[in-house]
């Protein structure tokens, strides 16, 4: 998986219109959660879709950004969470075992 890391409010105005072009995938992670761990580690042993840019957001040290990613998108704080950003707007978001390939695939290629 090639992450992006997450670290600035810039960076969200830049996902915002990066998603014109293409899918951008925000991957919201707590490094203190073995579940979240888990979901991470399935992310990353599969082949990450071609056509998109994911974004890892590491909660505990971006406890501000990932509030404001929620306020921005619209969407329920949750640990793990993968959003997938499309025309600027959250059209997707999953949690917990939830979270696969498979699923974030399809929803940020459906048009």
């Amino acid at each position: 998986m090639n992450w992006i890391n997450l670290t600035t409010k810039e960076q969200l105005e830049q996902i915002r219109e990066k998603s014109t072009e293409k899918p951008q995938v925000i991957f919201k992670h707590s490094t203190r959660c073995s579940i979240s761990s888990m979901a991470k580690s399935r992310l990353e042993r599969g082949n990450q879709p071609e056509g998109m840019d994911f974004y890892y957001l590491d909660l505990i040290a971006q406890r501000e950004l990932s509030s404001t990613v929620a306020e921005d998108f619209a969407v329920s704080h949750e640990s793990p969470q993968i959003l997938i950003i499309k025309n600027g707007n959250c059209v997707y978001d999953a949690s917990h075992s939830a979270i696969r390939l498979d699923d974030i695939a399809n929803h940020a290629l459906a048009t």
